[in-house]
């Protein structure tokens, strides 16, 4: 916790120099927790730091590359993906890492609870590729693949996490967290295209929408996903809209000048072949439940931007993800970026 306050503040207190330049870096952090909505059980915590490249494109000076060797720009340059697209395609790359937290409703038993999801705790390393077009008449693409090599168990750390924050704010200790799964390592391969429609584009006040359709394929998550976001406000950048962290949701975020405030709202559906937090270990004896195959998260929340920096809140209500389980779950989200 303490290392996530002095991040945040890091990124806040960094002065915001003059524009020389619009093709920078961008890194991200992520925190949801359903402690922002009064509970702590199901999908309980995750945090995600991303790095995001300047854009990539053979076209754009190499003096505006914001600082990427020239070695290393030589060689984007020649990947054919990067070679061969058409010269209005923006191209970046991301590295990023996380963890998330998965437990029971009562976490003082220490007993199996076997109604109840078991105790799963993921941390993970990822790597992915942004592309992106747009069309003069208000539409913009762009296409995510991601890979990520992860480890779900023990090894995770998750345990020694919630136990620590747990201890520093004086709540409930989670008992049962022997019973959570056990060590495997992940590879995830994820693959989402957004579709932005931004039809005001020089007008401050203004509305859009962006669609999104995806895969994700790997021993800790197999599904299919699409959904839609619309957002409303002032002077809203035509760029991709802040995700809830999942695999290849990241976005192609730009700097702006002067202030953006926005309201959105948005729904991600899921038909879940594999979740490894409900389907138990691929090769080991563990504790599962029953999963429901759909599954949608419905969000709201507000993002104010003011030149590199902005803050986005959003909260989610998640439905049921496995047979057992009461009822739909919450949590809120806080995404930090900054531009550099």
């Amino acid at each position: 916790m303490r290392i996530i306050i002095l991040l945040l503040l890091a990124i806040i207190f960094v002065p915001i120099p003059a524009y020389s330049d619009m093709n920078l870096w961008t890194q991200s952090f992520y925190f949801e927790n359903d402690l922002l909505t009064g509970t702590d059980n199901d999908y309980t915590n995750g945090i995600k730091y991303s790095l995001i490249s300047p854009d990539l494109s053979p076209q754009i000076p190499p003096n505006r590359s914001a600082k990427i060797p020239r070695l290393a720009l030589d060689f984007f340059h020649r990947l054919p993906l990067i070679k061969n697209a058409p010269a209005e395609t923006g191209h970046k790359v991301e590295l990023a890492f996380g963890q998330n937290m998965y437990t029971p409703k009562d976490i003082s038993r220490f007993d199996l609870i076997e109604e109840d999801r078991p105790y799963a705790g993921y941390s993970y390393l990822a790597s992915a590729y942004h592309r992106k077009s747009d069309d003069g008449e208000g539409w913009s693409q762009m296409d995510t693949v991601e890979i990520q090599l992860g480890i779900v168990g023990p090894a995770s750390l998750a345990e020694a996490a919630q136990k620590l924050v747990h201890r520093v704010r004086d709540l409930q200790r989670p008992n049962g967290w022997e019973h959570q799964l056990k060590n495997e390592p992940g590879l995830t391969l994820a693959f989402e295209r957004k579709w932005l429609y931004h039809p005001s584009r020089d007008r401050r006040f203004c509305a859009d929408a962006i669609t999104h359709a995806g895969a994700t394929l790997g021993n800790i998550m197999t599904y299919l996903n699409a959904g839609l976001e619309v957002r409303v406000g002032w002077n809203i950048p035509r760029s991709f809209a802040v995700s809830l962290i999942r695999p290849a949701g990241s976005t192609w975020s730009t700097p702006g000048r002067g202030l953006s405030l926005y309201l959105f709202s948005a729904v991600n559906g899921r038909l879940v072949i594999r979740d490894i937090f409900l389907d138990g270990n691929s090769f080991r004896s563990s504790h599962q439940v029953d999963k429901e195959p759909l599954v949608a998260d419905l969000s709201t929340g507000l993002t104010a931007r003011l030149e590199r920096l902005s803050l986005s809140f959003a909260y989610t209500q998640r439905t049921r993800e496995f047979e057992l389980q009461p009822k739909h779950h919450g949590f809120g989200s806080l995404t930090l970026t900054y531009a550099f």
